[in-house]
């Protein structure tokens, strides 16, 4: 089908495969990326899902207050859409050394944030 659209289907020749990009990542900076990446998108969950909670007295009242169910509604969203970005893997080694320093610079603050939240 790719060769009827007139699409190649080999790689251009300075272009690595998926699966040679993926060899090519230093198993240290992998372990370490997809460790701080975990615990980025985590804390994120975390964040997002008490920030997502209702301020009324109890979860069965979120009908009462209309602010409260779109608070629940686009908290919900943003909780799934981030549970979903977890189990989506980086496809590079750029993009596991952004999750290194992205991990190391962001979930710190984000453990302040659910402490201070709480």
């Amino acid at each position: 089908m790719l060769r009827a659209l007139g699409a190649s289907t080999q790689s251009e020749p300075g272009e690595a495969r998926p699966e040679q990009a993926r060899l090519a990542i230093p198993k240290s900076l992998w372990i370490a990326s997809m460790v701080l990446r975990t615990s980025f998108i985590v804390t994120l969950l975390i964040l997002v899902g008490h920030a997502s909670m209702p301020q009324t007295q109890s979860f069965w009242t979120v009908y009462d207050a209309p602010s409260d169910l779109i608070r629940l509604s686009l908290g919900l969203a943003a909780f799934a859409w981030t549970a979903v970005q977890l189990f989506v893997l980086p496809r590079d080694a750029h993009a596991y050394r952004t999750w290194l320093y992205l991990g190391l610079a962001g979930t710190p603050f984000l453990i302040v944030c659910i402490v201070g939240t709480w």
